[in-house]
């Protein structure tokens, strides 16, 4: 009796596991249905500065027959619950469904739209419905209208739910999910049901688990209705078309049901060293690669780069402009080369005159926005206006020059293989002199001939030639050198009195250089007082170099101690201000990587004498921190002697980029960085 009594509760305990892990892999809450206990929302990413909460996310992606067009359309749909927590979540509240337009105008169609706003009131939940009037649609761009909403009668506390439907007739435009937001996203999932015949190029990204990611096959059959005005008929689908009658037809196919989920998700904030948040979130799009009906000849939709290099360089706003002769130019270009014969002084002088001549809009994207001539005549353009100007300019002058379409740090990655057009957003020239290669960007005042932005080093670039040929503009190239150096003397009068300098890399004295040029030297100047260590005064500030744009700047001032007279004791930083005050790294956990902008290679130095009538009481210790072994290293360097303090601090990061698995080691290292610059020696005065 007892071994039977110990298998039966054996067997009870493996059905309660059994039951636990299934309670995992399903959705526990029914869109539609709201009750008390809903509103007791309950997850460990829910904490203090969590504002809202979504509680399921979940939409599905389906292909039926278009009985019109002999083809097939999609049928979207997404339903959604959202908890407010508090106030700082209205803004979950406030909805934009976005709707794709061809360029013969026609519409994706948002239908059944539902939105509902739940609140507690005296012990009951009261529901209110949105107004469908209060639906309103913005022309976004010529390709994307958005329907906008926001629920009505929001409040602390208050769960919002959401459904709709699109219907699009655009096969080729298979809806993305995004499976992570700025809010916990509890459950999120997305099925999509897609039929043999078309072939879609899955790509997923972001640094979350899947819970479910699965596919199962089913067959199924489609069927359409013939229509006499139709031309295409049914040799479309050639023999695959079985008839029921002469005005109906069915084919028959195989669908992959693929599932997507992923559960608590947390939420993705934006924080320090971040290129932008889109290149991390968590989600999938799709490609439509191939149509291939059995039995018939596959259509391609994605071409190869090659293929798509051909096709710019016999575009008029983009290969055009610059592939014909542009004799107009050779009176301007006679006048800015002279009799210039090198073919890199050339260049130089035509990139210069551009860049000193033109004004950019920042209108940003690969195609020009209107004719070189009408550039020339207006001296203002977007980025790929004045670029392709460049570009002409220079094959003009038969400098062997081609363009090279990229895409800046903040609107995101380009993909390594596949030619997805609408991730790149900028295009520069590649000048190839003999063995060398350079790159301009006309666009930037005060930037440097072979100097590029900041925000153009993210990953790989293609140059637009027969071979279409990737390129990598990488932010672990970049060295940015600074070198800073103090140095105290006693006077007479025994006050500590001295000089400082500071030689900033390249990126830092472009932005000095460009800050100039909004504000005075005398604005500038009362900037770098205002920044002073408060036991500091700056006197006869002076930067040199400021129109030698490949130097870097250099910034002069002389400085005067007022820590130092009859107090018995001095705390005294020797940083003087060029401390880092704050840890750039303040999230208890990161789920994405950290970009900086450059690799960096600080040193600063001080020697000073120790003042008179005063001994150092104590001092901060030599210390000297890897970072990952080789990727790394801070030094804290300090002695004294009898009558001299010599200190030197050095920062090195060898690389720009880390994984988000390096995140708590960088962490680390910067707190101890932070914590070692805070420190100060102590004088005491001698009796």
């Amino acid at each position: 009796m007892k071994y039977t009594a110990s298998k039966l509760l054996f067997a009870l305990c493996l059905l309660v596991v059994h039951y636990s892990i299934s309670a995992q892999d399903k959705l526990l809450i029914k869109f539609g249905q709201v009750g008390l206990e809903d509103f007791n929302v309950k997850s460990p990413l829910i904490d203090s500065s969590t504002n809202a909460v979504v509680v399921a996310d979940v939409g599905s992606s389906e292909f039926i027959a278009n009985t019109t067009r002999f083809t097939f359309s999609l049928i979207f749909v997404e339903k959604k619950r959202i908890k407010i927590i508090n106030k700082n979540g209205f803004d979950a509240a406030s909805i934009t469904v976005p709707l794709y337009v061809s360029s013969s105008g026609k519409a994706e169609i948002l239908v059944d739209l539902n939105a509902y706003t739940y609140n507690v009131e005296n012990g009951n939940v009261v529901e209110t419905k949105l107004d469908k009037s209060s639906v309103f649609t913005e022309k976004y761009n010529k390709n994307w209208i958005h329907k906008k909403f926001t629920f009505p009668s929001i409040k602390e506390g208050s769960i919002i739910e959401y459904s709709y439907q699109i219907k699009s007739d655009f096969f080729y435009n298979l809806q993305p999910w995004v499976f992570q937001e700025k809010y916990p996203v509890l459950w999120s999932q997305y099925n999509a049901s897609i039929p043999e015949f078309y072939k879609f190029i899955i790509l997923s990204q972001g640094y979350q688990p899947f819970l479910i990611n699965k596919v199962d096959k089913s067959g199924t059959s489609f069927s359409f209705v013939e229509h006499e005005q139709n031309t295409l008929g049914r040799g479309a689908f050639n023999d695959q078309a079985t008839s029921s009658s002469i005005n109906t037809f069915r084919v028959d196919g195989n669908i992959d049901n693929h599932t997507w989920v992923m559960k608590d998700v947390p939420a993705l904030k934006e924080e320090a060293f971040t290129t932008t948040i889109r290149n991390s979130v968590a989600k999938i799009e799709f490609q439509l690669n191939q149509v291939a009906f059995p039995r018939s000849i596959p259509q391609n939709y994605m071409n190869s780069w090659e293929k798509v290099s051909e096709e710019l360089m016999k575009d008029e706003s983009f290969g055009m402009p610059i592939n014909r002769a542009n004799n107009w130019l050779d009176d301007e270009l006679a006048i800015i080369v002279k009799a210039t014969t090198d073919v890199e002084e050339k260049a130089k002088k035509i990139f210069e005159h551009v860049r000193d001549h033109y004004t950019c809009n920042n209108n940003k994207g690969i195609y020009t926005l209107g004719g070189l001539k009408e550039v020339v005549k207006n001296k203002t353009g977007s980025v790929a206006d004045i670029n392709m100007l460049l570009i002409a300019m220079l094959r003009n002058q038969k400098i062997n020059v081609n363009p090279v379409i990229l895409s800046t740090r903040n609107h995101g990655l380009t993909h390594e293989f596949y030619p997805l057009m609408d991730r790149y957003n900028y295009v520069i020239a590649r000048v190839s002199i003999a063995e060398k290669l350079i790159y301009l960007d006309a666009t930037e005042p005060r930037l440097a001939f072979g100097k590029l932005p900041l925000k153009l080093y993210n990953g790989q670039a293609r140059i637009i030639t027969t071979t279409a040929m990737p390129v990598s503009f990488m932010a672990d190239s970049l060295k940015e050198f600074s070198n800073a150096t103090a140095i105290f003397i006693n006077n007479d009068k025994g006050v500590m009195e001295g000089s400082f300098s500071i030689q900033p890399g390249y990126y830092h004295s472009l932005d000095i250089r460009n800050e100039l040029a909004k504000a005075n030297m005398d604005e500038y100047k009362k900037s770098l007082l205002a920044s002073a260590a408060e036991e500091m005064e700056i006197s006869n500030i002076s930067i040199d170099s400021l129109q030698l744009l490949d130097k870097p700047v250099n910034i002069k001032y002389d400085i005067a101690l007022k820590s130092f007279g009859d107090a018995d004791i001095v705390y005294f930083n020797p940083m003087l201000g060029k401390e880092m005050k704050k840890n750039p790294f303040t999230a208890a956990e990161r789920f994405y990587p950290v970009e900086m902008s450059y690799t960096v290679d600080d040193i600063y130095t001080l020697s000073m004498d120790i003042p008179k009538g005063y001994k150092v009481d104590e001092m901060p210790k030599s210390a000297r921190v890897m970072l990952n072994e080789n990727e790394g290293m801070f030094e804290y360097i300090i002695s004294a002697s009898e009558d001299n303090i010599q200190m030197r601090r050095r920062l090195l990061i060898k690389k720009a980029n880390y994984t988000n698995e390096d995140y708590q080691t960088l962490r680390d290292f910067y707190g101890f960085m932070v914590s070692k610059e805070a420190e100060q020696i102590v004088f005491k005065k001698i009796k």
